[in-house]
């Protein structure tokens, strides 16, 4: 009897100690993680393959000094197919004065990008993401996700969901550069 008591205080200890370190590495390893992406802070930069002119990448910090918006969809995104059109409306309005906007399509399949952007006849570019990490850098967990950048660089709004015209309007004023 005594062995066995010996043994069962010995796996309680040593099991006690295995879930101490697990939740140890798990606090140090949620503490070192990158800070969170939040209004104000410079927008991480990316470079992404572009699927509307064959061989060319746009990257972020080559953009300085101009409003981007990043905008994060997919071709099964509903709420994403509503709000492309208020996009390329504005796009056409906003870009000779320094908006710029960079939509990144989470899809795999090129061809299902391409014939889901031709059919709206959008103008603005179109990137693809294919292993997310520009998605994961931008904690972006559902579609569609928007991001206003600043000339300079900083997040100046974060949109975690669909746009209206008249709100994605009001986005652009926010970051427009200003008249030198």
């Amino acid at each position: 009897m005594n062995k066995k008591k010996k043994r069962l205080v010995f796996r309680s200890v040593v099991l006690t100690l295995l879930v101490g370190t697990l939740v140890f590495v798990l606090i140090v390893n949620a503490n070192s993680e990158r800070p969170d992406l939040e209004e104000g802070v410079e927008a991480p930069n990316f470079k992404l393959d572009r699927l509307d002119k064959s061989g060319e990448t746009i990257e972020l910090k080559e953009l300085r000094g101009q409003g981007v918006m990043v905008n994060f969809w997919a071709t099964y995104c509903e709420p994403c197919k509503k709000e492309m059109p208020y996009m390329d409306q504005l796009y056409q309005d906003y870009k000779d004065q320094g908006i710029e906007i960079v939509a990144v399509s989470v899809d795999r399949n090129e061809s299902v990008i391409n014939n889901f952007y031709n059919s709206l006849d959008l103008s603005f570019p179109s990137t693809i993401d294919r292993q997310e990490t520009v998605m994961d850098v931008y904690e972006v967990t559902n579609l569609p996700a928007s991001f206003f950048i600043n000339p300079d660089g900083t997040i100046e709004r974060i949109v975690r969901g669909p746009v209206t015209l008249e709100s994605l309007e009001g986005y652009f004023q926010e970051i427009l550069p200003e008249k030198s």
